[in-house]
């Protein structure tokens, strides 16, 4: 039996918060190849997947966009929504058919202001998205900018 990411709301967020989170939710579907988001975009909302595969892809000069993560059910999409200026620091795609909950980023913030409690476990598990994502993004750069070394026997 495998252990759920920490990163997915149903193992970061409490039965209550998550109710609560998913109170302000509508559901949306997004057909495959879709564009849910461009770097450098303005960032209002963000979404939970229910199903299909979401890439966070980062922008690269003169290349194909890095696949950075495949984001599957329960995960989260997009974190630029809670932080000022609000914008993108990636883009993100549907590979396949996604349905998932969307949340009004502004409606969130200002619930989480009203209540400290629900807030704090908010911003706490978009931090600690963010805080994989960043290693994942890591991992993948590495993978593409360091020199392979091979053995030429």
């Amino acid at each position: 039996m495998s252990t759920p990411s920490p990163t997915r709301i149903a193992a970061a967020l409490s039965t209550e918060h998550r109710g609560r989170l998913m109170s302000f939710a509508r559901e949306v579907n997004f057909p495959e190849g879709a564009r849910l988001f461009e770097e450098g975009r303005r960032a209002d909302s963000f979404w939970i997947v229910r199903s299909g595969t979401v890439t966070l892809e980062l922008p690269v000069p003169e290349r194909r966009p890095a696949v950075i993560e495949s984001l599957g059910p329960g995960e989260l999409v997009g974190w630029s929504w809670l932080f000022p200026p609000y914008v993108w620091q990636l883009s993100a795609e549907a590979m396949t058919p996604v349905r998932a909950y969307e949340f009004d980023g502004e409606t969130v913030r200002m619930q989480m202001d009203a209540d400290p409690a629900f807030g704090s476990a908010v911003g706490h598990w978009v931090a600690r998205v963010l805080a994989y994502r960043l290693q994942q993004t890591r991992t993948r750069l590495l993978d593409l900018y360091l020199p392979r070394t091979g053995s030429f026997g």
